[in-house]
Parts: C-alpha cells; sequence; structure tokens
C-alpha cells in the first residue's frame, strides 16, 4: 500500500515537473515573440520618422493626390475616354467636387501625426510579416520550411499590389463619387480633413488586407480548415459576396466601376482554389502515394 502511494507522488511530482516545463516553455515562447514584434514596432517607428521628415511631398502629393484633377487615374480615364467615346463624357473626370476644411483647433497637428504614423504602418508590414516568419520558423520541419520559404515575398507581394490597386483605382473613384454626390443643391459638400484622411486610409489599407486571402487561405489549408471541394462548391456565394463587396467599397452607381473592383477579387478566390488544391495534392501524396483527392 506504501509501495502505490510512493509511486503516486512521484507520478505526482514527474506530472507537476511537466506541467512547470510546458508553462516555462510557453512564456519563453511568449519572449521570443515579443522580442520580434519590438523589432518589427521600430522598423515602424523608423518609417514614421522618416514620413515626418517627408512629410510635404507625403501629405501634398499621396494623401491628396486623388483629390486633385490631374491623378493619374483620372487621366488616365481621359484617354480611355478619347479612345472609346462610346463610355461617354462623364468617364473623363476634370473636376473634383467637395471643400475639404478643418474644425479642430489641434486638427492639422494631429493630421500630421496620423498620417504618419499610417505611412509608417503601411512601409512597417512587409517587415512585421518577415518578423513573424523568422518566430514561426524554428517550429516547422525542414521540408514545411522549403513549402513555405516564399511565404514573405508572396505575402509582402499581395499586400503592396492590394495596396497600389485601393490607391489608384478605388480610392479616387469613391472620392469622386462621394465628393459629388448631393441630394439637393442647396447642400454644399463640405468635409473634414479627418474624414478625408480616414476614408484614404480605410479604402487602401483595407485593400491591401482584402488582397491577402490567398495567404490565410494557405493557412487554413494547411490546417485543413478550408478544402478545394469547399471553396469551388462556394463559388455562387463567393460571387455574391464579393460584388455586395465591390458594391459596398465604391459605392458608385455604374456597374462598369463595381465590375473594376470585383474582377481582382474573382482572381484571387480562383487563386486561393488552386493553392488550397496544391496542398490537397501534396497531402494525399505523402499519405497515400497519389496526388489524387479524396472523394
Amino acid at each position: 500500500m506504501s509501495e502505490n502511494k510512493t509511486q503516486d507522488l512521484i507520478d505526482s511530482i514527474k506530472n507537476k515537473g511537466k506541467s512547470l516545463e510546458a508553462e516555462m516553455s510557453f512564456f519563453d515562447h511568449i519572449d521570443v515573440l515579443r522580442k520580434h514584434l519590438l523589432r518589427a514596432l521600430l522598423v515602424v517607428v523608423i518609417f514614421t520618422g522618416l514620413a515626418f521628415w517627408f512629410y510635404e511631398f507625403i501629405f501634398n502629393t499621396v494623401i491628396m493626390g486623388p483629390k486633385k484633377p490631374d491623378f493619374w487615374t483620372y487621366r488616365m480615364m481621359c484617354k480611355l475616354a478619347a479612345h472609346f467615346p462610346s463610355l461617354g463624357s462623364d468617364f473623363c473626370i476634370t473636376k473634383i467636387g467637395g471643400k475639404i476644411i478643418n474644425t479642430e483647433m489641434a486638427g492639422q497637428f494631429t493630421l500630421q501625426i496620423n498620417s504618419c504614423v499610417m505611412t509608417g504602418i503601411i512601409f512597417g508590414i512587409p517587415y512585421l510579416l518577415f518578423e513573424l516568419w523568422l518566430f514561426i520558423k524554428p517550429a516547422l520541419h525542414e521540408k514545411e520550411r522549403q513549402n513555405a520559404s516564399g511565404f514573405v515575398f508572396f505575402a509582402s507581394s499581395l499586400f503592396i499590389i492590394g495596396i497600389l490597386f485601393g490607391y489608384y483605382i478605388i480610392c479616387p473613384l469613391s472620392i469622386n463619387f462621394l465628393t459629388s454626390f448631393s441630394v439637393s443643391p442647396d447642400i454644399e459638400n463640405t468635409f473634414t480633413i479627418d474624414s478625408y484622411l480616414s476614408s484614404v486610409a480605410t479604402l487602401t489599407i483595407g485593400t491591401g488586407i482584402i488582397f491577402e486571402l490567398p495567404v490565410v487561405i494557405y493557412i487554413l489549408s494547411k490546417f485543413g480548415i478550408m478544402t478545394p471541394k469547399f471553396m469551388r462548391a462556394s463559388r455562387r456565394y463567393a460571387a455574391v459576396i464579393i460584388l455586395v463587396i465591390a458594391a459596398v467599397v465604391t459605392p458608385t452607381p455604374d456597374v462598369i466601376t463595381m465590375m473594376v473592383v470585383a474582377f481582382p477579387l474573382f482572381i484571387l478566390y480562383e487563386l486561393s482554389i488552386f493553392i488550397s488544391a496544391n496542398i490537397e495534392r501534396k497531402k494525399n501524396k505523402e499519405l497515400y502515394g497519389t496526388s489524387k483527392p479524396n472523394i
């Protein structure tokens, strides 16, 4: 009887030691993650400082660009209208309505801070992805490391493409529509600078995040949560969701503008199906020696 009690005591001590070891391991990982995030935060701070240094160019040329009639997007639209008269004269935008004002005493000061921080975050996200990859990499097997070696480049490229698409396509089209829309000639469109900056940031960064869809699908497929079969079966529902997103992001009344926004999202969805199917083929080949999906 005493031997059993002694053995139980020894087992409980061993289990306690294992739990303490696991707990320490968890906090060690948290500490490592904290160091990676601090380095990423430092990079964001550096880019924010550089944004302060080049603020005149960032504000007048970049942030206020979609509000100017000579913006690249509007010039290209006018060239298209000249070559394709069927688009109509309204397709060529030569004037942007609305007036931007500041209503707060510290409004322009906070505007500079917020826009510089936003710039620092945009430029710092690729490095943040790199730090996250450095954190995850030691937990992967050699073959998994090789398969995911291009994660940072792929995710950063999608984010940058999304940022450019949002800035040059979605942002100017939305701003032109919203600043010129009116329910009554007695109401003058006057917007605060905070509202304008918020719209530019939301449309630009939001599009960059949406373009990360293939990366999200890749991760979900790795965990077996998402399958190509499910995505193909849900293609019709996805099309409806994409059209709704395009209609909300670009509140313009014409179908052409909505389809311009929706088309890249359809491509991203099909690319996500391809990525998920490729992961499933590799899993089936490792488990069953065949690349054919299970039925």
